[in-house]
This record gives structure tokens, sequence and C-alpha cells, in this order.
């Protein structure tokens, strides 16, 4: 099974080294280029999250952050013309 997942600091902790040696027969992680958001989609949709549902709001609870966020995603969960758009290819 691959993995494509990008270059943050604790995808290389060292704490998951030893997990990855143990699993590199059944787990390939190809990593994106260093400081390429443009390759990864999700970096689209969270900018777009943090900018409809947190930006400039104050949480008195992390619960309340939470749930926020969470409403955000329920509403995309079916297919829709603003995932298409922040994860098509450019």
């Amino acid at each position: 099974m691959n993995f494509i997942i990008d270059n943050a600091r604790y995808h290389h902790a060292k704490m998951l080294k030893a997990w990855i040696e143990k699993h590199k027969h059944d787990i390939v992680f190809d990593f994106l280029p260093p400081y390429s958001p443009e390759l990864n989609p999700i970096e689209r949709v969270w900018k777009l999250t943090r900018r409809l549902c947190v930006h400039n709001r104050y949480f008195p609870t992390l619960n309340e952050l939470i749930d926020i966020v969470v409403e955000q995603f329920e509403q995309w969960e079916k297919p829709n013309s603003t995932l298409r758009r922040l994860c098509a290819n450019i």
C-alpha cells in the first residue's frame, strides 16, 4: 500500500522510524517535495476552512473549535463544486 504524504517534520520523527522500518514491506511512503503545498490539495481545503471557520474568531473551548470545523467538513461530505475546485490539478 502506498501513501503520498507531505514532508511535515513529524512524518520523519524518530518515534516513527522504527514503526516505518517494521512495516516497510506493507506500506510505502512517497514524500512530496519540500515546500510544495500546490501538490497537496488538503492544504487548499485547510486554508479555506480556516478562512471560513476560525479566522479572527475566539473559541472559549477546544470543543467549540472542533465543532465548527466538523460542521464545515460535514457540509463537504458529498461531492461538490467547492471541493472539486480546491482539489483540481492546477
